[in-house]
């Protein structure tokens, strides 16, 4: 009876450290997968960014952007039916810091706005490539992303751009 005891303890023991540790390192490649940005995401030196689907691009500002703005507290957005052409400004942000345009990274015709980060601009701070996209414009020039930095690229532009400000 003694020897089942032991037994059963440790294998309880085992069976909960490592299934505890296996629930761990899922939950961590969980996070690592959601908080990894796309990597057909495309950048202008504005801080915007665009992912298209198809013929429609998403629009949005990067982390960096409202990382520098702080906490947003208005958004302004293009309202659908509206042209654009690359570098248009479009837009504004308001935050307790700053305020700040938003300008179109390429040609289109606005489809959809986000609704959802007029009523609650704060959408942009807590989930900037997510939830906090800003707006989404059918393409009329796809060839004008070739001109839009990768993140790779748009991460050397921010170190490049950083350094420039401390020299």
């Amino acid at each position: 009876m003694t020897l089942q005891r032991c037994l059963f303890q440790a294998s309880k023991q085992y069976s909960s450290r490592h299934i505890l540790k296996a629930n761990i390192r899922q939950s961590f490649c969980e996070l690592r997968y959601k908080y990894s940005s796309n990597p057909d995401k495309k950048f202008s030196d504005r801080h915007e960014w665009v992912l298209v689907e198809k013929d429609i691009g998403t629009v949005g500002i990067s982390k960096y952007a409202q990382e520098s703005l702080g906490d947003v507290v208005f958004a302004q957005l293009p309202d659908p039916g509206m042209t654009l052409k690359a570098g248009d400004e479009c837009g504004a942000l308001e935050s307790v810091k700053a305020a700040s345009e938003i300008y179109s990274p390429v040609s289109g015709t606005v489809t959809e706005k986000n609704k959802e980060v007029e009523k609650k601009p704060g959408l942009i701070n807590s989930s900037c490539y997510d939830k906090g996209w800003l707006f989404k414009l059918k393409l009329s020039k796809p060839e004008q992303l070739h001109d839009l930095m990768n993140e790779e690229q748009y991460e050397t532009f921010l170190k490049t751009d950083v350094e420039k400000d401390h020299t």
